[in-house]
C-alpha cells in the first residue's frame, strides 16, 4: 500500500577523520541536517563518526539508523575519512537510495580553509559503484552556495520510489477499445516500479450501485447542486446516476486500499451502464483524492501516482487533439479533477454518438508552467518521456459528435519549448500526466533511482 509511512524519513550520518577537530565536523554537518528539514524533510540523525580503529563510532551509528524505518541515506562527508568507516555502514543499508555529499570548506582570517571533504567523497564514489549501490554523488563547490535543494530533490525522489514499491493501482476491467497502448508487462512494472494492478469486472460495481443507500445518494446529489456550476438542467436521472457510479467505485476504492484507479470507459461504463461516467469521476475527486485515468490506461495511472509520490499533488490526465509546430492542443472529453480546474467545477449534461447523457465536465483548466510525461514501455524496458511547456487558455474549439451545442471540453494550448515534431518523434501515446510546474529534476532522479531510461 501506498500508505507505507505516514511520516517518510531520511537516514543522515555525518563523516571526519578522527584527527580533525571535532566542532568543524559535528556543526557542518549538523547545518547540513538542518537545512533538509527546512526543505520539507524528516530527518533520523545520528552524531558524525571517525575512523576510530575499533570501528565503534560506526557501529553505534549503525544501531541507531537501524532502529528507525527510513527511505534513503545521505553520506555527509565533512572532511577527509579512511573508506572503512564509511562501507562499514554502507554495507548495512545497501539496499536503499544514498546520497553521497561532500561539503565544502569556509574563509576565515582571510583565506580559505578546507578539511579535505572531497578526498573523502572521490575516494569513496567508485566504491559504492562498484557494491553496486544506487547512490548520487553531490559535492559543493568552493565558493559556491551550497546544493541544499539538489539533495533535497534527490531524497523527496527517493521517498517517492519507496512508496511506489508498495503501490496498489485498482482497475476495472482490462484494455478498453482494444487499444495497445494500454496493455501493460505486470512482472515488468512490479520488478521496477514496485506497483501491482488489480483487475476487477464492471459487475461488481453494477452490484454496489445497487446497494448505496438513498440518504446517501440524495446527500452526494444537493453536493453537486451546490458546489457544480450546471450549464443547462440535465434530464431526470442524469444527477443520480452520477452519483450512485461514484459511490460505489469510492466504495471499491476504500475498501480495498487502492492508491490509484482506472477503469473501462466505452466498452465498459458507456456500453452496459449506458451513461457517460464523466459526472462520476468527477464527483469522485471530491470524495477521494487519488489520481485517476480513463480507458484502462495502465502505465498512464502509473505516471499519475509517480507525479503525485513527488510532488504530493494529484495531476490530471489529458489526451492530444492538435499539434501547431511548436505547441499541443490537449484536453479531456470527460473530466479533470478539480485541483486542475481554474474557478468552479462547471458541467454540461451532454451525450455522444449513441451514449446516454451524462454530465460532462467542461471547467476551464488552470494555465501556466507544466510538464508532461508518460510512461511506457520499449524494447522490453520501462522508459519515461517527459517534456516541459507552458499552458495558455486555447482558442474556442469543439469535437465533432458531441449533441448540439458543442461544448468546449476542458483543454489547454501547451506551448513547448522546442519544435513539436522533437516531441512527436518519441511520443508514446495518446494521454500524458499534466503537472503544474518544472518537475523535470523530480522525474529524473526518480527514474535514477527506479532504473528507468529519461528521455
Amino acid at each position: 500500500m501506498l500508505k507505507k509511512s505516514s511520516t517518510p524519513q531520511i537516514g543522515f550520518v555525518g563523516f571526519g577523520e578522527v584527527n580533525t577537530p571535532r566542532e568543524f565536523i559535528d556543526d557542518r554537518c549538523h547545518q547540513a541536517a538542518e537545512e533538509l528539514r527546512k526543505r520539507g524533510l524528516a530527518i533520523v540523525e545520528t552524531a558524525p563518526v571517525s575512523d576510530d580503529p575499533d570501528g565503534l563510532q560506526a557501529q553505534r551509528a549503525i544501531d541507531e539508523l537501524a532502529q528507525a524505518d527510513f527511505d534513503a541515506l545521505v553520506l555527509c562527508v565533512a572532511g577527509w575519512i579512511p573508506s572503512w568507516a564509511v562501507m562499514k555502514i554502507v554495507e548495512q543499508f545497501r539496499h536503499k537510495p544514498i546520497l553521497l555529499w561532500g561539503l565544502s570548506g569556509w574563509r576565515a582570517n582571510g583565506h580559505f580553509v578546507t578539511t579535505a571533504d572531497q578526498a573523502g567523497t572521490t575516494a569513496l564514489r567508485a566504491a559504492l559503484a562498484e557494491h553496486g549501490c544506487t547512490f548520487k554523488y553531490l559535492v559543493n563547490f568552493k565558493d559556491s552556495a551550497p546544493r541544499y535543494d539538489e539533495a533535497a530533490i534527490y531524497l523527496k525522489a527517493a521517498i517517492a520510489s519507496a512508496k511506489m514499491r508498495h503501490a496498489f493501482i485498482g482497475m476495472n476491467g482490462y484494455r478498453d477499445m482494444r487499444l495497445f497502448g494500454t496493455l501493460y508487462d505486470g512482472n515488468l512494472l512490479k520488478r521496477v516500479v514496485g506497483a501491482e494492478i488489480e483487475h476487477f469486472d464492471l459487475l461488481e460495481i453494477e452490484a454496489l450501485v445497487k446497494e448505496i443507500p438513498a440518504a446517501e445518494i440524495d446527500a452526494a446529489a444537493a453536493h453537486i447542486r451546490q458546489e457544480w456550476e450546471f450549464l443547462r438542467e440535465p434530464q431526470p436521472g442524469t444527477v443520480e446516476n452520477s452519483v450512485r457510479l461514484a459511490l460505489a467505485f469510492k466504495r471499491k476504492i476504500e475498501e480495498r486500499g487502492y492508491d490509484a484507479f482506472s477503469f473501462c470507459d466505452v466498452d465498459g461504463v458507456k456500453k452496459l451502464l449506458k451513461f457517460a461516467p464523466a459526472g462520476a469521476m468527477t464527483l469522485l475527486h471530491d470524495l477521494v483524492d487519488l489520481p485517476t485515468t480513463p480507458e484502462n490506461d495502465s502505465y498512464g495511472t502509473v505516471t499519475q501516482l509517480i507525479v503525485k509520490s513527488l510532488t504530493g499533488k494529484t495531476p490530471a490526465y489529458m489526451e492530444f487533439y492538435e499539434f501547431t509546430c511548436s505547441s499541443a492542443l490537449m484536453g479531456v472529453p470527460d473530466y479533470v479533477p478539480g485541483c486542475a480546474v481554474d474557478g468552479k467545477i462547471t458541467v454540461m449534461p451532454n451525450a455522444f454518438g449513441s451514449f446516454g447523457e451524462g454530465l460532462l465536465n467542461v471547467s476551464k483548466v488552470r494555465t501556466g508552467e507544466v510538464t508532461i510525461s508518460r510512461l511506457a514501455q520499449v524494447g522490453g524496458e520501462l522508459v519515461l518521456h517527459v517534456a516541459h511547456g507552458t499552458a495558455v487558455r486555447p482558442e474556442t474549439w469543439e469535437e465533432a459528435g458531441w449533441a448540439p451545442p458543442a461544448p468546449q471540453l476542458p483543454s489547454i494550448e501547451v506551448k513547448f519549448d522546442f519544435p513539436a515534431d522533437d516531441f512527436l518523434a518519441k511520443v508514446m501515446g495518446q494521454h500524458y500526466i499534466v503537472a503544474y510546474g518544472d518537475i523535470r529534476p523530480l522525474l529524473q532522479a526518480y527514474c535514477d533511482i527506479a532504473g528507468i531510461r529519461m528521455i
